[in-house]
């Protein structure tokens, strides 16, 4: 193995997959009306923490950062052996969990001074992260270097897009990334918003009326964007995000694939994420939507 990799749990690899790919996961801590902090896929399951916040209405959970010391534990293992560690972390503008990752990255230097420890900012969240994270490993499976790996990741964070949606208001208006105004009137209209993740920010894309056109609009501008854009299906990874409701979530999974048959014959498949609390915390139980990542040219 030319490196090891490590990544925060913003990811959202399930664990059976990140053991599969042979990645370290260190955990985001997730908590509920001020109990203490759990370690997001240890102590509690993404499936738990939303069916939590489902039984929960009205509260609002909190996450916070992976600890210095908790990415100490992981790179310290590595450092003794003489591994070379590649650490991808959540976009910086969402936590300081790159920060932990740095910090720890310079403690450990002083103790194993010849450590290789190469700390990446993926500019990306959940679905887009895990498989920013999948391409790493993806290309040490091709026996690249880590500076050779890390070069070819860097030309593809400004190709990732996400186009979801929520069931909702209320999460949004409570993280303040709607006016409490639109808060009040969602319900009443059953309006749900359209939110996009583009250039490394969560934007509202509008909004639409009811869960079932909101969820056709994701795949509407999804499927717009490609074709605006010219995006070669071939060259590009196609992440289906889904929250609480799994089996609505396989209703839009049957539409996004009945509405991309056109593209068959570019698509190799849709990888399915299940969005974990970093972004949950902020969307509420039932984010569901689609993301775009270009493949490393290799």
């Amino acid at each position: 193995m030319k490196f090891q990799i490590v990544s925060d749990s913003s990811c959202d690899l399930p664990k059976e997959r990140a053991q599969e790919l042979g990645v370290d996961i260190v955990p985001f801590y997730v908590s509920f009306e001020e109990e203490n902090y759990m370690k997001e896929g240890v102590d509690i399951s993404v499936e738990d923490f939303y069916q939590m916040m489902a039984d929960r209405a009205g509260t609002f959970p909190k996450t916070s950062m992976p600890s210095v010391q908790d990415y100490v534990d992981v790179f310290e293992k590595y450092a003794k052996d003489g591994v070379p560690v590649l650490c991808i972390c959540l976009n910086a503008a969402f936590s300081g969990s790159i920060q932990s990752a740095m910090n720890a990255k310079n403690q450990i230097l002083e103790d194993y001074p010849e450590a290789q420890i190469e700390v990446v900012d993926s500019e990306e969240v959940t679905a887009l992260q895990g498989m920013f994270v999948e391409e790493a490993c993806r290309l040490r499976g091709a026996e690249l270097d880590m500076k050779e790996a890390v070069k070819l990741l860097e030309e593809i964070r400004p190709t990732g897009r996400i186009f979801f949606t929520t069931n909702d208001l209320d999460y949004l208006q409570h993280g303040g990334r709607i006016g409490r105004a639109a808060g009040h009137i969602g319900p009443v209209f059953k309006i749900k918003p359209m939110i996009e993740y583009v250039n490394k920010e969560l934007v509202s894309a509008g909004v639409s009326r009811g869960r079932k056109k909101s969820l056709q609009s994701v795949i509407d501008k999804a499927k717009a964007y490609i074709e605006a854009d010219h995006i070669d299906l071939k060259e590009y990874r196609i992440g289906l995000e889904c929250g609480l409701d799994k089996e609505e979530f396989g209703k839009f999974e049957e539409q996004v694939k009945a509405a991309f048959r056109d593209y068959e014959g570019e698509i190799k498949r849709f990888e399915v994420f299940h969005v974990g609390a970093t972004i949950g915390v902020h969307t509420g139980p039932y984010p569901t939507g689609i993301a775009l990542l270009k493949r490393c040219r290799y």
